[in-house]
């Protein structure tokens, strides 16, 4: 899991990858978790079409960081407009641009891209074509099992997409119907990744290292991607990667109170409290999950960034406060 992945010719750092979440893995976000040890890290889902708009969120989305490799996820169900936004992407420093194939949202389900178009295999084969043509850098596809339990055909989509020139597919084991309910289904996975032989990536209910090694060995897959167990935690993928870099309790708190600056400084103070809420009610959740209800209430629901800085400072001080007595009286 520690050694590096070729994805001709980029490489990564090791093998525990940070899946891409719209609303998550903003640059502030990958910042950290590329810093904290991540293998790979994937911008949001950069809509296709917006970008060839010239439209402020999908630029935000696409923004590189000072690391590499850069890796853009784009979405979209028109070939032209996804070539389009490819070129754009590479242009704009990408090193990898990855297909998204699996995104169950229903608003995205809903304008026919995401997991959507696995229910439309020769738009999604013409996407792949139009995308790879278009672009010199790697090209890599994100997707589910299927839309439902009656149209499994991850696998056949894969052999097509690998023979349109994609260099790496992730396969997360659910269906789009199940969206995260139940258990991702590694042995489904498996069956696809016997399908082709390109760098194959797993993804789907990894919280820890054991379920890393469990993954890997089930599915055959050469690396996994971590998604939801990293929300709050945006060292994890170091952590199961075994990075040095990953970081201690107390370093952790700090992370957790530079991420709220680094969100103002990215997004501006009235946008950046209201998207840090969110990463501050999943940091409360690790780091202290006995916080009050009304100190927690005040924090996700503070419009100062100056107040809420102090009362989130006041909850991890507070809770370690808790731990260090617990560990003294054990």
């Amino acid at each position: 899991m520690d050694e590096p992945l070729l994805i001709d010719p980029v490489a990564t750092r090791n093998r525990i990858f940070l899946a891409p979440m719209s609303g998550v893995t903003d640059l502030p976000f990958r910042r950290i978790a590329q810093r904290c040890g991540a293998g790979m890290v994937v911008t949001e889902m950069v809509a296709s079409r917006e970008l060839v708009a010239n439209r402020q969120e999908s630029w935000t989305r696409l923004k590189a960081a000072d690391f590499r490799p850069h890796v853009v996820q784009l979405a979209g169900r028109e070939p032209e407009w996804m070539a389009e936004a490819a070129k754009i992407s590479e242009a704009q420093g990408a090193d990898i641009i990855d297909i998204n194939m699996g995104c169950p949202a229903k608003k995205v389900t809903g304008g026919y891209s995401g997991s959507a178009l696995m229910r439309e295999p020769e738009r999604a084969l013409a996407i792949i074509e139009a995308t790879v043509k278009a672009v010199s850098v790697p090209v890599s596809l994100k997707m589910r099992l299927g839309w439902d339990e009656k149209s499994l055909n991850a696998g056949e989509l894969a052999r097509a997409a690998v023979s349109a020139g994609i260099r790496m597919i992730t396969v997360h084991g659910r269906t789009r119907c199940q969206f995260y309910e139940g258990v991702a289904d590694w042995e489904a996975i498996a069956r696809v990744r016997d399908q082709v032989d390109v760098p194959f990536v797993a993804n789907g209910d990894i919280a820890c290292r054991e379920d890393a090694e469990a993954c890997m060995k089930i599915t055959g897959a050469v690396a996994v991607m971590v998604g939801r167990a990293a929300q709050g935690r945006p060292w994890l993928c170091g952590e199961i990667a075994g990075d040095p870099a990953a970081p201690n309790r107390d370093e952790q708190m700090k992370i957790a109170r530079d991420h709220y600056g680094m969100m103002i400084e990215h997004y501006g103070e009235r946008a950046g409290v209201r998207h840090a809420r969110k990463h501050l009610g999943w940091y409360l959740d690790h780091l202290a999950p006995r916080t009050p209800a009304a100190l927690r209430r005040e924090i996700m629901t503070g419009q100062e960034v100056v107040t809420v800085a102090g009362l989130f400072a006041e909850a991890l001080e507070s809770a370690d406060e808790n731990r260090g007595m617990m560990e003294r009286a054990a």
